[in-house]
């Protein structure tokens, strides 16, 4: 069969994006994963169009949120022509009812252990409407397709070296898409960047981990690292902030190439992190753990999150010059959204703060799908937005880039050159995050209040009763 695999995408600037650093990890590994006998081709909407046509036999959908309405309208037109839709992530997994309105099948969960299956029986014309992927090793994964990419990616060598995260935090649906942590193989990750190779310097020099917290498993880490140090690659990633704690790991990551770290700060307050059970974070340490990093040239990256009960628009608006304080090289700043599959979404509910009004676009980190504590919805968003050019004026970056040019290396000073450029770029030239449209396109049917959490994994649902009873703790 001829299997089209689509990355739906919507933009969430107002004009777009001019460049395109790197392109999502799961169009090139579910390509990798498709049984030879089948004809692959991959396209992301976020760099090229989706060509609507009825050539493939099987159309593969993969979506945020956010971009539901979108991948929904492409899966309609595709079915009017006969072709048959199958959608997985992480959206579809929680709202598999919604979904199958739009396509033929449903993929829940982790695809590995379906996505033959799937393909085998929709060439019989066997196929169930629904298929729960459960976690499996990863031993054994192939290369990421990387020559069906196409080439307005600045970084195209993406991947993947494990699986889960052992926090969890409530606003987070990763330890119940994919419960526990799991490493793959130290010598197949390293296949996947020696073997792979690019035309442009930079190209070939990065490799960038598409992981949730690649540094969990402190033996593993350092054994990846030591083999990474002979390949005179840079690499970035994300991690939690504990791995300042061990020093033998910091001097392998400068070692091995390391230019870029994103930490999941979220909140500068200790109250803040606490409501969302982000006990790992220790707000008044952020600033001698940044340090850590910067002494062996490393690059900070930080998510910044707006919208928890403790704030104000004041103390929104005045995050951007307190992060530049702290250190941080490039801040990326989200607005707290409330997805199903999360304790989060299940107290809101509960409490009735989801704006029931408000469709999926709300749903892209970018928007407000739920009613604030100490603010309006509109002043959440107003707030946001000020915040965000502030963090991104030509002061503000500036800083960033003079303090980088003292501390960083070559390739992590690269690194915060091209994002804080890419993001001032912006500014400057009024591209500010778009906001969302409040004439909605559908109506979400959520759940009611006294509903059974959706959870796909028995961790997710112990998980959700924990948050439940600290929940009630703290209100009473």
């Amino acid at each position: 069969m001829k299997v089209r695999i689509v990355v739906s995408y919507v933009p969430r600037y107002r004009r777009g994006h001019r460049f395109h650093f790197v392109p999502p990890v799961t169009g090139i590994h579910l390509a990798a994963i498709t049984p030879p006998e089948h004809e692959v081709e991959l396209f992301h909407e976020q760099v090229r169009p989706v060509p609507v046509d009825a050539s493939p036999d099987v159309v593969a959908l993969s979506f945020f949120s956010g971009f539901a309405r979108r991948a929904y309208a492409l899966a309609d037109r595709y079915r009017a022509l006969g072709v048959r839709v199958v959608a997985g992530g992480p959206h579809v997994s929680y709202w598999i009812e919604e979904a199958l309105q739009h396509v033929d099948v449903v993929v829940t969960g982790e695809a590995e252990a379906v996505w033959p299956s799937v393909l085998r029986d929709l060439a019989r014309g066997t196929q169930r409407r629904v298929y729960h992927g459960e976690p499996t090793s990863l031993a054994g994964l192939p290369t990421p397709r990387y020559d069906l990419l196409e080439e307005r990616f600045l970084v195209p060598r993406v991947l993947q070296a494990t699986r889960g995260c052992p926090f969890t935090c409530s606003f987070c649906t990763v330890p119940d898409l994919n419960p526990g942590f799991r490493v793959r193989p130290v010598d197949e990750v390293i296949r996947d960047i020696a073997t792979t190779h690019f035309p442009r310097f930079w190209q070939e020099k990065v490799a960038w981990f598409w992981d949730d917290n690649l540094l969990v498993q402190r033996r593993w880490a350092k054994e990846l690292l030591r083999e990474l140090a002979g390949l005179d690659r840079w690499w970035l990633t994300q991690a939690s902030i504990d791995i300042v704690k061990d020093r033998e790991l910091l001097d392998a990551m400068e070692r091995s190439g390391c230019i870029g770290i994103f930490l999941g700060i979220e909140s500068l307050d200790e109250a803040d992190l606490k409501s969302v059970d982000k006990r790992q974070n220790r707000a008044r340490e952020y600033r001698e753990a940044i340090r850590k990093l910067h002494d062996r040239g490393i690059c900070v990256m930080a998510g910044f999150i707006s919208g928890f009960d403790d704030q104000t628009p004041e103390v929104i608006a005045s995050t951007a010059d307190r992060l530049n304080e702290i250190g941080v090289d490039v801040p990326f700043l989200s607005i707290l959204t409330p997805f199903r599959g999360t304790p989060l979404y299940d107290e809101h509910r509960r409490d009735g703060r989801i704006l029931e009004e408000r469709d999926w676009p709300h749903y892209s980190g970018y928007g407000v799908a739920f009613r604030p504590a100490r603010m309006s919805p509109e002043q959440l968003l107003a707030a946001h937005r000020q915040m965000w050019n502030r963090a991104f004026g030509p002061a503000a970056v500036l800083e960033r880039l003079a303090r980088g040019a003292r501390s960083l290396s070559r390739g992590a000073m690269m690194l915060s050159a091209a994002m804080n450029g890419f993001y001032g770029l912006k500014q400057i030239t009024g591209n500010e995050p778009a906001a969302p449209p409040l004439e909605p396109e559908g109506t979400i049917r959520h759940p009611a209040p006294g509903d059974a959490p959706a959870r796909l994994s028995r961790l997710g649902l112990k998980r959700s009763a924990s948050a439940a009873d600290s929940s009630v703790e703290r209100t009473a």
